[in-house]
């Protein structure tokens, strides 16, 4: 009961809610205008998932990286080096919510490569700098850099067989 009571529910609500309902919503959009659909249609480089997995994965990896920014967030590490790791995760979440729009909405399939290429290194950016602030919100965040390089590889593959 001690450490349900150390938690800040504020904070770790809010921590929650921006990942999930940015990407909710990002999801939401690309849905209503068929584009996930359209994806189906084109040729899937092997191990593809089947698209459920998507949506079950990508919100497991937002809850993960709410629970992360909440670790830091209410860290008692100095503030500067937490505002300097919270800056990259914002960044890093602003990249992310706009590679689905580049891959799926604008079918920029080689950008939304290079996009995603750059995420990853935000995110080991954002890794390494969490790790001097708490080691569990690091680790936290390693699902998520593992599902981005798959994710990367089938945004190449898919670009290499699409054209």
């Amino acid at each position: 009961m001690k450490f349900v009571s150390m938690i800040k529910l504020k904070p770790l609500l809010l921590s929650l809610l921006l990942p999930l309902g940015a990407g909710g919503i990002i999801g939401f959009v690309l849905a209503m205008t068929g584009q996930f659909a359209d994806y189906g249609e084109l040729f899937q480089p092997p191990l593809s998932p089947p698209p459920w997995v998507f949506f079950v994965a990508w919100s497991i990896l937002y809850t993960l990286m709410g629970v992360s920014c909440y670790l830091v967030l209410t860290s008692d590490k100095p503030i500067g080096a937490r505002s300097d790791a919270l800056w990259l995760y914002f960044v890093q979440l602003g990249v992310n919510l706009i590679w689905p729009i580049l891959f799926f909405y604008f079918d920029m399939r080689l950008a939304a490569f290079l996009w995603i290429i750059v995420l990853i290194a935000l995110v080991v950016k954002m890794i390494v700098s969490f790790w001097f602030i708490s080691k569990p919100a690091a680790l936290l965040q390693v699902p998520y850099l593992l599902w981005l390089l798959f994710a990367a590889y089938l945004n190449g593959a898919t670009f290499i067989l699409n054209g």
